[in-house]
């Protein structure tokens, strides 16, 4: 049964999704092969111990601020060299603990100041351009408040900066609670794959590196000329690095340098950080890649990974699409398997594809403990196609120019398997997210169902892995919701100015969307109405050329002239008569006469093989004549007409979204405090 027209769409939809998702997946098995290919190095050389300032960017942290100042002020490190800035945001009681340690830490000669903007303009990002007006300093230490940097972190990290151009150094994220749950040990797995194969490989090469917003060290005169922290997306750290690496700086990563930090616990606190991660990536994409793209000095590799990095989360809304389209293919019994007669195959290349190759990645990433990171490895599959909702959400927000505050990630102080977070602030409610989480699970369900009664038993395995990503991370949602005490919020309210660039901003990317969309579907009906008929006439001809049955040659003649119009000339450039469709029906109309008087003739007689003879020699005359043709169906003044303004259309929406970048960067310059 031939696929109707909607079908059809659906299926090409599903095999775009595909290819892009195989796209992406490929690209980190590259890294993975450049992570283990290549060797360190980096040049560490004594400069002495200059001096260092350390921000410490805090909102609300109440239960681990102690720990992070305490391990600070235990950096072995000249005090003289060293000075400490705690950029407190907070509105609750976390103010007078930080107050209380300063002071404490004062008395003993530490160089600790205790930073209060009274304001949370900007955020995290907004607090560390505050300090940079005050950091004298020739290098700058960031740790948010989770993290517990080791006593010789300095001394050890300090030598990276040996050559004049290192810009910043990264270091390592360790996990203190890392065995707490499935859900640490998913998400561990995961900052392991972040850090020991994508920033390992970029490191080692020419790539775009990312700093990870905590645990690294920057080079203030980086800083400076990179144009300093901006408050215009939701993560600041990977917007200042790229701007940095545009502006020729390089910088390292150094893996053997851990800094242990604290894992979200709670499973909303674990879909909020998700989410800011996912839609500061896309921000940063429509803010930087056009610069990336067009500066000449930057590789097309260099240029290649950073699309990548920075538009790897529509990943999550392509699953999405996947997976709605599968169960209406299988129920319309569209075939899906990459060879047809053995669908085993489909199934073994997915999990060569997926679980089997990150296996064999893991296998060359750690050398002890092993077995624990691939007993974790189907918590991470669940968890990450769980998130695939979550991360969807936070990818349009960042599309349609949505503003949101900077929502940080809840931390209790967990360390030990058995620290309770449920009792204490900060707990989160499940959000309407969850809501959607619960739908795509039960419609996985049924997909299971169509699956199994349309004979295609051999999707059930992948369709249930994402099924059961949508149920745990909705169940997790609710059974982890706790709502929030002791914590005050503040508003953000936009100006008339922000509102009006937000409005134009969703209006461009759904008339991107809507253009594309539409153009996609014109250009299918239109190959499918206008170049696939000719397509299968070409086929006919083949057959008749091949064939030696007149009864047959006449259906498949009969078949081809209901293919083609019945008139007209498609070539609008110089026409010709061989290229007229009256002319070919006429032509058609002979054949078919020529191969019904064949066909009472006997076949082994002179006048049945020079009659056969006849039609093939016609078949082959008219099959090049439509050859011709077929390249001014797609180039009809029509097409061309509705492609000139379609890419107008198309670069006048992309001239908006340039001037909402500009506002974005118009906003980072003239907010300051």
């Amino acid at each position: 049964m031939s696929p109707n027209p909607f079908t059809s769409f659906i299926f090409y939809i599903f095999i775009t999704c595909a290819i892009i998702i195989i796209a992406y997946t490929c690209n980190f098995y590259y890294l993975a092969f450049l992570s283990g290919r290549r060797k360190e190095n980096q040049d560490t050389i004594s400069i002495g111990e200059p001096t260092v300032t350390i921000h410490l960017p805090i909102y609300n942290e109440k239960y681990v601020t102690k720990r992070l100042i305490n391990s600070v002020c235990d950096l072995d490190y000249p005090k003289e060299k060293m000075c400490i800035m705690v950029l407190d945001d907070s509105d609750d009681n976390t103010t007078e603990q930080i107050a209380e340690l300063v002071e404490n830490y004062k008395g003993k000669g530490f160089d600790i100041s205790h930073v209060r903007r009274g304001t949370r303009q900007g955020y995290k990002a907004g607090a560390l351009k505050y300090a940079m007006k005050y950091t004298k300093s020739e290098f700058v230490a960031i740790f948010d408040a989770d993290f517990i940097p080791p006593k010789w972190y300095l001394k050890r990290a300090i030598p990276y900066f040996a050559k004049p151009n290192i810009g910043f150094v990264q270091c390592r994220w360790g996990h203190v609670n890392e065995n707490y749950s499935a859900l640490t040990q998913a998400q561990a797995l995961s900052l392991d794959f972040h850090f020991l194969v994508e920033q390992r490989a970029k490191s080692n090469s020419h790539l775009f590196m990312n700093f990870n917003g905590t645990a690294g060290i920057w080079r203030k005169e980086c800083i400076e000329d990179s144009g300093g922290w901006h408050t215009a997306t939701l993560v600041e750290d990977l917007d200042l690095s790229y701007r940095a690496q545009m502006k020729g700086w390089k910088c390292l990563f150094i893996p053997d340098i851990v800094v242990n930090a604290e894992l979200p616990v709670q499973m909303n606190g674990a879909k909020r950080q998700q989410f800011r991660w996912a839609k500061g990536s896309i921000q940063c994409a429509i803010k930087l890649l056009g610069g990336i793209l067009l500066k000449r000095k930057i590789t097309i590799d260099a240029k290649l990974q950073a699309f990548v990095q920075l538009t790897r989360h529509i990943v999550f809304p392509l699953m999405l699409i996947q997976f709605l389209a599968l169960p209406i293919l299988l129920a319309s019994n569209v075939n899906l398997y990459i060879v047809s007669f053995l669908p085993v195959v489909t199934l073994v290349t997915y999990v060569a594809m997926g679980p089997g190759a990150y296996l064999f990645i893991i296998r060359n990433m750690y050398d002890k403990n092993r077995k624990e990171k691939a007993i974790a490895m189907p918590y991470l599959i669940i968890y990450s196609m769980g998130m695939a909702v979550n991360n969807t959400i936070a990818v349009i927000d960042a599309m349609v120019g949505k503003k949101s505050e900077f929502l940080r990630t809840p931390k209790y102080g967990i360390v030990k398997n058995t620290d309770d977070w449920r009792t204490k602030a900060y707990n989160l409610p499940f959000s309407k997210t969850t809501l959607l989480e619960l739908f795509f699970g039960i419609y996985g369900i049924m997909a299971i169902l169509i699956a199994i009664y349309s004979r295609n038993p051999i999707w059930v395995p992948i369709i249930a892995l994402q099924t059961m990503g949508f149920l745990y991370i909705a169940c997790m949602s609710f059974s982890h919701t706790r709502f929030k005490r002791g914590n005050s919020k503040i508003d953000y309210t936009k100006t008339k100015e922000e509102t009006m660039s937000d409005i134009i901003h969703k209006l461009a990317v759904a008339g991107i969307v809507a253009i594309i969309c539409f153009g996609a579907y014109l250009a299918y009906t239109g190959y499918q109405n206008d170049v696939y008929p000719m397509d299968l006439s070409i086929g006919l001809f083949d057959r008749i050329m091949a064939s030696s049955e007149p009864k047959t040659i006449m259906t498949d003649i009969n078949a081809i002239k209901g293919y083609l119009p019945a008139e007209g000339n498609p070539v609008w450039i110089f026409p010709t008569d061989t290229t007229n469709f009256t002319r070919i029906q006429a032509d058609l109309d002979v054949m078919f006469a020529s191969a019904e008087k064949i066909s009472v003739v006997p076949r082994d007689s002179s006048a049945f093989h020079t009659g056969m003879m006849d039609v093939s020699l016609r078949a082959e005359i008219i099959q090049k004549q439509i050859m011709d043709m077929v390249p001014y169906m797609y180039a009809s003044v029509s097409n061309i007409l509705f492609a000139s303004i379609w890419i107008a259309v198309i670069i006048g929406i992309f001239a908006i979204l340039k001037r909402k970048k500009q506002s974005l960067e118009a906003f980072d310059k003239s907010e300051g405090v």
